[in-house]
């Protein structure tokens, strides 16, 4: 999983567990994550599990996003739907 400043992380597409990606530890954008959740405001670091996607920049969540940019935990392109 590789991730930038400003994506979303969605865990289990729980709208309570989105959160925009902050800071990050690698410089590759490789997990940990610091990520700020929307619905509470809490700052936390995350190591994101199998059912963890992450969202780019500016893309609409509910959208497709082009393969090469919506990755699982795993590392794998997401198949759009």
């Amino acid at each position: 999983m590789k991730a930038e400043v400003g994506d979303r992380l969605v865990v289990a597409d729980d709208d309570d567990r989105t959160g925009v990606i902050i800071g990050l530890q690698h410089p590759d954008g490789s997990p940990p994550y610091v990520i700020r959740w929307l619905s509470s405001g809490h700052i936390a670091l995350v190591v994101p599990g199998p059912y963890a996607r992450i969202i780019p920049a500016g893309k609409d969540p509910g959208s497709a996003a082009p393969p090469d940019r919506l990755r699982d935990a795993a590392g794998q392109s997401a198949e759009a739907s």
